[in-house]
């Protein structure tokens, strides 16, 4: 096992990222842990990097996307982040589950926005449960003269995020993140 330092950094909008964290902190020395919080307001000083995030737009949320290095901004890259020389497990939960597709998809989004100096050593994703006011938006849509046909799909798909990430999930992780 290395005698790295590391620092687990993440955004949670819901949660559910919170609860990635929570199990890659349990998994590894507390004694090597440099720093484990939200993302607005860290700055790691140490080695490896574990970048947690909630899917927004097809990417991280703007919080990770700051620390990562690169923020897309009107068409335009500007480097921004604090990230360096750093090796990065990144993490992350998206409301749409399902489809190992979409995730690498999304992955692929957020590799973009990491500065060229950082060595990625790993990545996961999983589903995630969404706020409450998605599915009461999703109902009302249904409502609506020219709803959307894939309306029922959508709230399928939210009905089955509810349970993630559940322990399968959760496992999965830290079976990575312990090899």
């Amino acid at each position: 096992m290395s005698e790295e330092r590391y620092a687990i950094i993440f955004s949670s909008r819901t949660g559910n990222t919170r609860k990635l964290a929570d199990t890659i902190r349990g998994a590894l020395p507390d004694a090597r842990c440099a720093y484990f919080g939200e993302a607005k307001s860290a700055d790691p000083d140490a080695e490896m990097i574990y970048v947690g995030f909630w899917t927004d737009k097809g990417t991280a949320d703007q919080a990770c996307l700051e620390l990562l290095g690169r923020l897309r901004n009107k068409n335009t890259l500007e480097l921004l982040g604090k990230l360096r020389n750093k090796k990065i497990f990144l993490f992350g939960t998206a409301g749409f589950g399902g489809s190992e597709a979409y995730y690498q998809k999304i992955l692929a989004n957020v590799r973009t926005a990491i500065d060229a100096s950082n060595t990625v050593v790993g990545e996961y994703m999983c589903q995630g449960r969404m706020p409450q006011a998605v599915r009461d938006r999703y109902v009302k849509m249904k409502e609506m003269p020219d709803a959307k046909p894939n309306l029922d799909a959508l709230i399928e798909n939210f009905d089955q995020a509810l349970s993630h990430p559940d322990q399968e999930d959760l496992e999965r992780l830290r079976r990575m993140i312990t090899g």
